[in-house]
């Protein structure tokens, strides 16, 4: 049963840091340079421009859920197999939604890094 509830956080901590990522990233891209526009109109409007962005938010709450998720694991099984499994799947789950949410270009070597990754996870699952 332990396995399972493992599992079930290493899945958490995957789907959640993934969906951060992807958040972050859409706002960072809709909020454009941070330099630049602190250069224009100085740290304060960057600030409120970043904390008025809801898709910023939201890629922040996952981000905690995903390292609170983490911390669980950790309790119930041996960072040997929480740290690896959970970086690794969210690598994929990265590359997969990066192609099909932000229509980034993920070429034939991540599909295969990602492959591997899958199939070194199968490995130390078993």
């Amino acid at each position: 049963m332990t396995a399972l509830y493992t599992w079930t956080m290493i899945a958490s901590v995957v789907v959640f840091s993934t969906a951060g990522d992807i958040l972050l990233s859409r706002s960072m891209k809709t909020i454009g340079d941070l330099g630049a526009l602190r250069r224009q109109r100085g740290l304060v409007h960057v600030l409120g421009r970043v904390l008025s962005c809801g898709a910023f938010l939201a890629g922040l709450a996952s981000m905690t859920v995903a390292f609170f998720s983490l911390l669980v694991a950790l309790s119930w099984a041996d960072v040997s197999l929480v740290a690896p499994a959970s970086a690794s799947l969210t690598f994929v789950t990265t590359a997969v939604a990066a192609r099909f949410f932000l229509h980034e270009n993920v070429d034939r070597r991540r599909w295969s890094a990602a492959l591997l990754i899958c199939l070194g996870v199968a490995l130390m699952s078993a």
